[in-house]
């Protein structure tokens, strides 16, 4: 029988959910009105001017002509417009020597007065007020110019700038905001094929992320990338409570802050320091199950290194004090494995009869030098360092060091299959919960078909609109995934591609076999390289190349020729009758 406290408890969490009031996400920030802030700064010397101009045409009627008439005020402030404007056509009438003498002095007042509006314009423009006024004005009009869906971004750091530029080479468009101008600045910079809308702002308040988009029915999720957990919360708060319906992937250092994110619903919290000894215990109980997640995973399109098997059994030593440090060696602690945390101060560490040894710090350089103090030590030590920054990749590979633990990596990896392809994570979840066989099966699927670099991930939909060519032929004929794997020029030579998972309704299929048949409206994760990613969309967009790979049948391509062909192949068929007839 279920526990009714539990129960009480989950009706209390429901009815507070069912409390939550409907609030519209709010689009504004104080002083972020470019032309009235322009309007207020300017509004003393505008005065001026105007005070100068009406002086001016005042006194031009008030001194007669020649002729003993006067100008009406319409003349004087037609002549008094274009003299002050430095156009100078000529006088409307010959003007007295007083007259002349008025305007002269009218001439000079001008120019102070002009002199005193374009510094005070001038100074203004430099104002930082005004220009985050302006910048806040650009980028409203940039989101609002986007018409397709968009990821927000906020954090423009190390992870930040990773998911930023792998986001732009899928295609899908973003908005990014950060505390820092410079790094908005440098997003300026960035080689983006499309145009990207940046804001140096506070991504904590939510009249930041309704500018950005939020309130949008184009915003397809928000990823909270700073380096602040507390922003990260207020974020998760943000689309909790204002957009419920727009999954929020936040990074968290905290383990007490990212239980609050998940009380309120976040998408996915991404825990770096934690996520590594979870790798790592993965790695050392169900390798293959470990290579495959991190092959699927990752989108650098490099070679699969071979890596070295993870120790079971044997003391660990852990360098470092901080919050890396303390979660890798309780995730160690937790499998039974001795384990001693060392202070990095200490001159050298004792690895004697251990056999696997981290660098945890928070210094790279240190890491790299604490990692070449322990092989010198053991050479057959399992050495892993954490290193922040891709700088010291070359010293990396020269060290040969079995395991690197990069907090930008590994946030960007996961959050880039959480929104790249959703169902990507959902294959990831399921093959976590595999046996170490099933995954050793599949990578070797995998691998026979794609070869050793990682493969790319496409989510092709069987439906009218992305393949329609093998949605009108499932119409009247089968279609197996082995067909989707057939070259499109010789069916007899295989694509390199591997179906990894086929959803259909709320059913979904997992590595299916090569006869396993498919149907409309189907969403299917096929892994593989680009090349073969691309030719597989003549299968799906064209009648005879479907057919062709599906029978075997070489079908002439084009309307005309098809028509010819089935209208000679029913000749040929009511001959042959007469014949048999006959």
């Amino acid at each position: 029988m279920a526990n009714p406290l539990l129960l009480l408890l989950n009706d209390s969490a429901t009815r507070r959910r069912r409390r939550r009031l409907p609030v519209p996400v709010p689009s504004e920030m104080p002083s972020t009105d470019a032309i009235f802030v322009m309007l207020r700064r300017l509004r003393m010397p505008l005065t001026v001017l105007v005070v100068i101009l009406t002086i001016s045409v005042i006194g031009l009627t008030l001194i007669p002509n020649a002729d003993g008439t006067h100008l009406s005020p319409f003349d004087a402030l037609y002549f008094m417009t274009y003299t002050a404007a430095t156009i100078g056509y000529t006088e409307i009438v010959d003007f007295t020597t007083p007259q002349r003498m008025w305007v002269t002095f009218c001439i000079y007042l001008s120019v102070v007065g002009w002199a005193y509006a374009i510094g005070t314009s001038l100074n203004l423009l430099q104002n930082a007020t005004v220009r985050e006024a302006f910048a806040t004005h650009r980028f409203a009009a940039g989101v609002k110019r986007i018409r397709e869906e968009f990821v927000i971004v906020v954090g423009y750091g190390k992870a930040g700038r990773q998911v930023v530029l792998e986001l732009d080479a899928h295609g899908r468009r973003v908005v990014v905001i950060d505390k820092d101008e410079d790094a908005i600045d440098r997003l300026g910079t960035e080689s983006l094929f499309a145009d990207v809308p940046g804001l140096a702002a506070n991504g904590a308040i939510s009249g930041v992320l309704g500018l950005a988009g939020m309130g949008s029915a184009n915003c397809a999720a928000v990823l909270a990338l700073t380096d602040n957990d507390d922003d990260n919360l207020a974020i998760v708060m943000a689309g909790s409570l204002l957009r419920p319906d727009v999954p929020v992937i936040a990074r968290c250092d905290d383990r007490l802050t990212a239980d609050r994110m998940r009380e309120f619903d976040a998408g996915a919290v991404i825990q770096p320091s934690d996520k590594f000894g979870e790798y790592l215990i993965l790695a050392m109980e169900r390798p293959s199950t470990y290579r495959l997640i991190t092959s699927l995973m990752s989108d650098d399109n490099s070679k699969d290194p071979q890596r070295p098997p993870v120790p079971a059994d044997g003391r660990w030593v852990v360098v470092g004090d901080n919050e890396f440090a303390r979660e890798v060696a309780a995730d160690l602690q937790q499998e039974s494995l001795p384990v001693d945390i060392v202070e990095p101060r200490t001159e050298h560490p004792d690895v004697e009869e251990a056999v696997g040894f981290i660098a945890g710090t928070e210094n790279d350089t240190l890491n790299l030098a604490l990692a070449e103090q322990a092989r010198r030590d053991d050479d057959d030590l399992f050495i892993a360092v954490r290193q922040s920054t891709h700088s010291h990749r070359a010293l990396l590979q020269a060290l040969q060091i079995d395991a690197v633990f990069s907090p930008t990596d590994l946030v960007a990896n996961e959050a880039l299959a959480r929104v790249v392809t959703p169902v990507m994570w959902q294959f990831v979840e399921h093959a976590l919960a595999q046996d170490d066989e099933w995954s050793h099966r599949l990578l070797q699927r995998i691998v026979e078909h794609c070869g050793e670099t990682t493969p790319e991930r496409r989510l092709i939909r069987l439906d009218r609109r992305d393949a329609p060519a093998a949605d009108r032929w499932m119409q009247h004929s089968p279609l197996v995934v082995g067909d989707l794997d057939r070259h499109p020029d010789d069916r007899d030579d295989s694509l390199r591609l591997t179906t990894l998972l086929i959803i259909r309704d709320d059913d979904a299929i997992y590595a299916p076999d090569d006869d396993a048949a498919l149907r409309r409206g189907d969403r299917v994760l096929i892994a593989g390289t680009r090349q073969s990613l691309d030719e597989l969309f003549q299968t799906l967009d064209y009648d005879s190349v479907v057919e062709y790979v599906a029978t075997g049948h070489q079908v002439p391509d084009g309307w005309l020729w098809r028509r010819l062909t089935r209208a000679r192949a029913r000749s040929d068929v009511h001959a042959e009758r007469r014949r048999a007839s006959g």
